[in-house]
């Protein structure tokens, strides 16, 4: 009879590595202010999609404004594209039909608006740093109406370190 080796007890739960995928991935943004990441899985747990907020293709990042103050036109806002909405353009693959997207910040009520046309079903968040405003009132609002389910991520306060 052959002995078997038990597994190993520590592996990180796919919550903690969706998350952990999007808060890598956020660490691509350029922005001096705000990284956020997305991480778009599927049923199975595979990863169909990830992004960060950042300017659109082509537009260079050394050009446009990162400031958070000041006319519009001389503000980030009416250039970035958030790290959702940049996950759903991301994927080639055809629908997004019922799958899961981890985001490092609760979704603005335009990427709702992605969230739920993509037809993402739940909508895992590590922060909501601007609950009570407007936009994640309206987003509440849309996803609620579209059967969107979303909630907190639970850190479990493990560290994990990679070195790269």
């Amino acid at each position: 009879m052959a002995i078997i080796t038990p597994k190993r007890a520590d592996v990180i739960t796919w919550d903690e590595y969706f998350m952990g995928v999007a808060r890598l991935s956020g660490m691509r943004s350029k922005d001096p202010n705000s990284q956020v990441g997305a991480c778009i899985v599927d049923e199975n747990n595979k990863i169909r999609s990830m992004g960060y907020n950042g300017f659109p293709r082509g537009c260079s990042d050394d050009e446009f404004p990162w400031s958070r103050e000041g006319d519009t036109l001389e503000t980030k806002y009416a250039y970035v594209t958030h790290s959702e909405l940049n996950a759903i353009l991301n994927y080639r693959g055809g629908s997004l039909e019922g799958c899961k997207i981890y985001v490092t910040l609760f979704p603005c009520n335009e990427c709702a608006k992605a969230i739920i046309q993509a037809g993402i079903k739940t909508v895992v968040y590590a922060e909501n740093k601007y609950d009570g405003t407007p936009s994640v009132e309206a987003s509440k609002r849309l996803m609620n109406a579209a059967g969107v389910r979303y909630y907190q991520y639970q850190p479990t306060g493990r560290e994990i370190k990679i070195n790269l």
